[in-house]
């Protein structure tokens, strides 16, 4: 559900970077895409890899995130550019920067961690803040407004859909009869209500020393992140032009969290394999190994899934 990128600090190694190393196999003078360079904590490995010779694209969608990544990168000292725009133009930004393919590509989907430590960005169920959500805040609509204008019916879709959520009615039926009272404005009025709706009042994270749970509130709040931002549109957007981006032999790795996620890109891949688009993709996702998500819970969802191009 969330991605660790690495933090300012480089506490936190982003998720799967081995995997990802190994998928792509880079080389020194390749040009290689990174689709959400967060704080760049794929991207400074990648670009360490092509060297001097190579180049790095980076695209993010929130632009809160290219100041930190440019500061990192620029200490690597190899070429790059940094873009703020969605990956569903990723074609466009290529061109853009005279590019006509890449020789490898990473796009780790979903929220970073720098995100969902900044109450502000509404991102958190436990940290109060404005119910926002929006990765891009120079346009769309917040988690706020969508939330006072969703038919219940649609709600609880999305909830299904885009959360996996198994209380989705409940939850559905809760949010209409609290906003005919008035507006939700903050996360942590929405957590208390998704929590008391399906009576998880008294949640806890680790119940016992070998337990963990997953917060009440968590698909919840997954769901209306992917609404608000049209992440499966984008997604599918990213997945039709991804081999028209790709050079001949070139590689593809996309990290998902989300069910509905994972499900595009596999058979996104799976079609374009038999197509004959695609020479080569992963039989089965590569996930976190015990290490990796002993010290990092939020590499469990994570899922691995690459390409390579025909």
């Amino acid at each position: 559900m969330v991605r660790q990128r690495s933090t300012p600090a480089g506490q936190h190694r982003p998720v799967l970077l081995d995997q990802v190393s190994a998928v792509l196999n880079l080389q020194a003078g390749m040009v290689v895409v990174d689709c959400t360079i967060g704080w760049a904590g794929h991207a400074v490995p990648m670009l360490q890899r092509v060297g001097p010779t190579g180049r790095l694209v980076g695209l993010d969608l929130d632009a809160a995130n290219l100041p930190q990544a440019r500061e990192r990168l620029e200490a690597v000292g190899h070429p790059f550019s940094l873009h703020h725009a969605n990956f569903a133009g990723l074609a466009n930004v290529l061109g853009e920067q005279g590019i006509l393919r890449a020789d490898a590509l990473v796009a780790d989907l979903g929220i970073s961690s720098t995100q969902v430590d900044d109450p502000e960005r509404g991102f958190s169920y436990v940290r109060d803040g404005p119910l926002d959500m929006r990765m891009d805040r120079s346009r769309g609509r917040p988690a706020s407004e969508i939330l006072a204008t969703i038919s219940e019916t649609e709600l609880a879709q999305a909830l299904v859909s885009l959360g996996d959520e198994p209380e989705a009615a409940k939850i559905a039926q809760a949010v209409v009869a609290a906003r005919s009272k008035c507006t939700l404005e903050r996360t942590g009025d929405l957590a208390r209500l998704v929590m008391e709706a399906t009576q998880n009042a008294d949640w806890r994270l680790h119940p016992r020393p070998d337990q963990w749970n997953i917060h009440p509130a968590a698909r919840t709040f997954q769901a209306l992140r992917i609404l608000v931002n049209r992440e499966l549109a984008n997604l599918e957007s990213l997945l039709r032009v991804l081999p028209d981006c790709l050079k001949v032999g070139g590689t593809a790795a996309i990290i998902s969290f989300h069910s509905g996620e994972d499900r595009l890109v596999k058979a996104a891949f799976r079609d374009g394999q038999r197509a004959g688009v695609y020479s080569q993709v992963a039989d089965d996702p590569v996930r976190a190994d015990f290490r990796e998500r002993t010290e990092n819970p939020r590499a469990r969802s994570a899922k691995l899934r690459w390409a390579r191009r025909a």
